[in-house]
């Protein structure tokens, strides 16, 4: 690579020719501070945290987005620069909501690690400080304008990344404001609930809405038969809320709290992911057999189904009819397991621990209530679980071993992976193609569908079939995907779909970490690979060999794809083209 010669606060340093100055900082090891950046997603200079003095310019230059080149010059802590940051920080500061004892991410806040690094001890300004109604209709997202620093993180995640752009700026000058169109509700307009806007945000303006108050009611009824499951992705950056380092696998320290907190039952959602398999590998390969409406679109993200049902309408038959997980481990809580307790579905209570916003949205859709009662009654995600373990004061990393509750506790290799993104595609592929061999596969990790890459494809040789398949993460990805079946010119037999980018382990509602860590390194590598590692160390790998799944199909159900599974395992999606509401 061709590199150029700087030379920063005297150092002097050789860096490859395309870093920007911020870059080359931390190449070298030297602080540079920053609030509206975040690599590869939002660049734009606008903060000016990040000023720097640059030879020969005639004012101070922001780092993040000035290019290096050959003899370059740079001061990063001149009297210039460091009067700049304070006076850009405290101009914020003075028409902030600096309510941050209250604030969900106090401790967690890049504005209240700026003020502390910086030195502020006081605000010489008075702001405005113009008090704005905070949304909160969403059963998913809040929105709190007073506490918005205008970093436009949020804007360029729902618009370039996601391309579902229902949040920008409005107005002008000091009247700017990060709002929907006409200052709507979230709830009123097309989100797809995913929550990449509150990871992205570096302060309080964006949360999910909470919903432990609910939990701890259930907790404290007698007559309240309270069972949790846990997705696969919490286990893997559960950990980070309690100062692990990323990527840490504490399932056992999970099961343990959730013990220690009081409920009834703690399952594993990765069960009903096996469960999953079955139905859809078994829709799949009746759709290939018969005939059938292709590609199979998975329809285990609650934010890809509604950005489908706003944006890709024509789609919806394409949509498996299976429930998403936790929604289809929640019908059966509320039928089998409540038949084996002795127990009426409405004194059953079942909480969803997931690293996602939008199933919170999804836990209250009429369609997905198969017993009379809502399948799933409380999402929480995994960031609402550490709060109520700190609440609760456990010390999480010392904790006993502790495993899943029977009678569906154990699942196989291939229900965990389903947090990564490409994990649902190879779970299905280990079942799938046993089934049309009728053969044992002797290796069963699909590596090609594994990776970042946001569109990826794999052919396989099945059966005498050409199997086709491809797999999108990141709504952005999934439009660029359906456009280009829509215009005929790609065909799939089978697509995976995430609305997070790198799949559930970075989803919406997950541990969040500052820019300074997630711009250089990739979260979505380093939580996917422990979930790689905790399918490699399950005795069972694949969905149709998890016993506890076989039995439930001998008791209840019969086989994949009967009637009663049906009923109680698949539902139905709405169009929501022409109506955004929701």
């Amino acid at each position: 690579m061709e590199m150029v010669n700087i030379t920063i606060d005297d150092r002097k340093l050789e860096v490859p020719f395309n870093y920007t100055i911020l870059e080359a900082a931390r190449y070298a090891n030297i602080a540079i501070p920053t609030l509206c950046f975040l690599k590869d997603i939002n660049e734009i200079g606008a903060c000016r945290m990040c000023v720097v003095e640059v030879e020969g310019a005639r004012s101070l230059q922001a780092a993040c987005v000035y290019p290096v080149s050959e003899g370059l010059v740079i001061k990063t802590q001149s009297p210039a620069v460091r009067e700049s940051r304070k006076v850009t920080l405290e101009l914020i500061l003075s028409n902030h909501d600096r309510k941050c004892l209250t604030c969900v991410r106090s401790r967690t806040c890049e504005l209240q690690k700026l003020a502390e690094e910086l030195n502020i001890k006081d605000v010489r300004f008075d702001g405005e400080r113009d008090v704005m109604p905070v949304d909160e209709v969403s059963p998913s997202i809040v929105r709190d304008p007073n506490k918005c620093v205008l970093c436009r993180r949020c804007v360029s995640v729902c618009k370039n990344i996601q391309t579902v752009s229902v949040i920008d700026t409005n107005e002008r000058g000091f009247n700017t404001v990060v709002s929907s169109a006409f200052n709507k509700p979230l709830s009123e307009v097309p989100c797809i609930n995913c929550g990449q806007c509150i990871t992205a945000c570096p302060v309080g303006a964006l949360r999910e809405k909470d919903d432990t108050d609910k939990v701890w009611d259930a907790l404290n009824n007698e007559n309240m038969h309270v069972v949790v499951q846990t997705a696969p992705a919490v286990r893997v950056a559960l950990g980070e809320e309690f100062g692990m380092p990323l990527g840490s696998r504490v399932t056992t320290n999970m099961i343990a709290s959730l013990r220690r907190l009081g409920f009834d039952k703690v399952f594993d959602t990765d069960t009903a992911a096996d469960l999953t398999i079955m139905e859809e590998g078994t829709e799949l390969i009746n759709r290939i057999k018969n005939g059938g409406k292709l590609p199979l679109i998975t329809s285990c993200s609650p934010g890809w189904i509604k950005f489908c049902e706003h944006n890709y309408p024509d789609f919806l038959d394409n949509l498996s009819t299976c429930k998403s997980p936790h929604q289809m481990f929640g019908a059966v809580l509320k039928s089998y397991y409540a038949e084996k307790e002795g127990k009426d579905p409405s004194e059953i209570f079942v909480v969803s621990i997931m690293p996602c916003t939008a199933k919170k949205f999804e836990a209250q859709r009429p369609e997905l209530s198969s017993t009379g009662y809502p399948d799933v009654d409380v999402v929480l995600t995994t960031r609402e679980l550490a709060r109520m373990i700190r609440e609760a004061g456990i010390d999480f990393t010392s904790l006993p071993v502790r495993q899943f509750d029977d009678p569906m506790g154990a699942a196989s290799g291939a229900g965990v992976i389903f947090g990564a993104t490409g994990g649902v595609t190879e779970a299905a592929l280990r079942t799938v193609v046993e089934i049309l061999e009728e053969k044992t596969l002797e290796d069963i990790e699909f590596k090609a569908v594994r990776g970042t890459t946001g569109i990826k494809e794999v052919e396989l040789e099945v059966a005498g079939i050409t199997l086709k398949a491809a797999i999108a993460h990141g709504t952005g990805n999934a439009r660029k995907l359906l456009d280009s079946i829509r215009a005929g010119e790609k065909e799939y037999h089978f697509i995976e779909v995430m609305a997070c980018p790198g799949g559930c382990v970075t989803g919406g509602g997950q541990p969040i970490q500052p820019s300074d860590v997630r711009s250089w390194i990739d979260l979505r590598k380093e939580r996917a690979a422990a979930i790689y590692e905790e399918d490699k160390d399950m005795a069972v790998r694949k969905s149709h060999e998890n016993p506890n799944v076989q039995k439930l199909y001998e008791e209840y159900f019969e086989k994949p794809g009967s009637h009663k599974a049906h009923e109680l395992l698949h539902t139905h999606y709405v169009t929501r083209e022409n109506y955004p509401v929701g």
